[in-house]
This record gives C-alpha cells, sequence and structure tokens, in this order.
C-alpha cells in the first residue's frame, strides 16, 4: 500500500465528503423511521405494501428536481428505486408480522 496524500486542498475537499456522507447516512435513517411507520400503518389498515402510481410520481418528481439540481436524473433514478424496493421489502416484512 502507499503513503496517503496529504494535500491541504484535497483534505479539505474529503473533509466536506465526509461530512456530507455522515449526512446522508442520517437522513436515509430518518426516511427509513418514517418509512417502517408507513408499513405498520399499511399493515394495521390492510393496504398493499407497494403504491406503484406514488412511486411513478415520486420518480418523475425527483429526476425533475435532479434535473433543476444538476444531477443525473437516470443515477437518482436508480438510487430512487433502491430505496424504494428496500422499503418495499420492509413493507412486506412488517405486513408478515415482523418487528421492524
Amino acid at each position: 500500500m502507499t503513503e496517503p496524500v496529504h494535500d491541504p486542498q484535497l483534505d479539505e475537499f474529503r473533509s466536506s465528503i465526509d461530512n456530507i456522507d455522515a449526512a446522508l447516512v442520517h437522513l436515509l435513517a430518518e426516511r427509513f423511521k418514517v418509512t417502517k411507520a408507513v408499513g405498520r400503518y399499511k399493515a394495521t389498515a390492510a393496504l398493499p405494501p407497494a403504491d406503484p402510481v406514488r412511486e411513478a410520481i415520486q420518480i418523475a418528481r425527483l429526476r425533475s428536481m435532479a434535473e433543476n439540481a444538476g444531477l443525473d436524473p437516470t443515477f437518482t433514478e436508480k438510487f430512487l428505486r433502491f430505496i424504494v424496493a428496500e422499503v418495499i421489502h420492509h413493507h412486506q416484512r412488517i405486513a408478515e408480522g415482523e418487528q421492524l
């Protein structure tokens, strides 16, 4: 393994990236707390775990937001679909009686 590069400008960039990554982890944790509550509600209300109409609306909305923010909308959609798939999986497990 080579010696790590110690460059003040690079270190500053990396520090910012580290802070953003930490914020993303905390935001995802908060999002999953809420979606698990949604899953419990859906289970008690006998609603299906997935809502394809809502998902399509969200994807279109977030693709537009990504474009306006200068972020690749295709990447944004892939990222959102990954998160939604995990949320649906949680909702299915909750509907089957698991405690999440």
